[in-house]
């Protein structure tokens, strides 16, 4: 596994991070607990020291996984990254729109972006409980609150940062101008923003602003939420509850467009001796600006591919290969 500086903080991330999204089960139709906390300890053990969860997350059940994966693993040597601003345990803050979904088991909640002093301080207490720790390493809006001024949500996270509780603040889901007045009230170490072969809008604007300004770039859905892996087919179906039903990148015509483009890449996988997956998260890390990719697994054995990523080399000529291909099929 390689390591990476994340911004101008003294944290060295792992360039393949465990995304523990779909191990919280919450819109990924299920979780298995037991297989989930196999999926973060074998990752663990192929060099994959940084975890990036987040409360909303099967309601506290992602925290409370990785809290349970990473007992007996001295508390230094993981980097355990996690958010706040997405409240479904309160009831609804005046003037704030719900957004309706459904618990793991399929009972109805509302979710409220809200980012205000008081609930950034409480989110953060319940999170270091469920999460078994005394500190947070990197602490991360989860999307903009449109109700609170930025400078209020940010001088809770210092608060925290004074009090040993956090290491660090970052963002996710901003754009430029918000990582910019965040700025003016803390520094902050990266942004985290979703990140794809078949989704680059992010290099217009946000990777030109977190270069010029020393700022990290976590990168996550990779995969296209398992579209670049190439097993998706025509007619895919997927279990209630599953947000990939639906979504644009998963209709037939979406599929076949990009299994075609995968079918191009096929025999430099073969040649790296490497999955397919594991070339889409190589080409990834080696994009400018991309700082680490978030990959997640449901099994111990998805866990050690995905960390197989990092144990093969692209030339600039293969990469170059495949930003044609790119270019000529999306």
């Amino acid at each position: 596994m390689k390591y990476r500086q994340l911004g101008e903080t003294s944290l060295n991330l792992s360039v393949i991070t465990f995304g523990a999204w779909a191990a919280g089960g919450w819109m990924w139709g299920s979780t298995d607990r037991k297989e989930a906390i196999e999926a973060i300890r074998a990752a663990y053990a192929e060099g994959v020291a940084t975890i990036d969860t987040a409360p909303i997350y099967g309601q506290g059940t992602s925290e409370e996984i990785v809290g349970e994966a990473i007992k007996g693993i001295p508390r230094e040597r993981v980097q355990i990254l996690t958010k706040f601003g997405m409240r479904w345990d309160m009831k609804s803050p005046q003037g704030i729109l719900a957004m309706h979904s459904k618990n793991n088991a399929g009972l109805p909640i509302d979710i409220y972006k809200y980012a205000s002093k008081e609930s950034v301080i409480k989110e953060c207490e319940d999170s270091l409980q469920r999460l078994g720790t005394d500190y947070i390493d990197l602490y991360q809006i989860h999307w903009p609150d449109t109700t609170t001024p930025i400078s209020e949500t940010f001088e809770a996270v210092e608060k925290l940062i004074e009090q040993g509780k956090v290491r660090y603040a970052g963002v996710c889901n901003y754009n430029a101008a918000q990582m910019a007045e965040a700025e003016q009230t803390i520094k902050l170490a990266s942004n985290q923003v979703p990140f794809s072969m078949v989704n680059r809008n992010i290099e217009d604007e946000l990777v030109p602003h977190c270069i010029d300004h020393k700022k990290g770039i976590l990168a996550y859905s990779p995969m296209q939420r398992g579209l670049l892996t190439g097993k998706m087919k025509t007619g895919q179906s997927f279990q209630e509850g599953d947000h990939r039903k639906g979504n644009p990148f998963f209709t037939d015509e979406f599929i076949t467009k990009t299994n075609a483009f995968l079918d191009k890449l096929k025999p430099l996988a073969q040649e790296k001796k490497a999955t397919l997956a594991q070339l889409v998260l190589r080409w990834t890390v080696e994009r400018p600006g991309i700082t680490i990719a978030l990959a997640g697994a449901r099994n111990a054995q998805q866990s050690i591919q995905n960390a197989g990523a990092m144990q093969f080399d692209l030339s600039t000529e293969e990469i170059q290969l495949i930003n044609q291909l790119l270019e000529a099929n999306f």
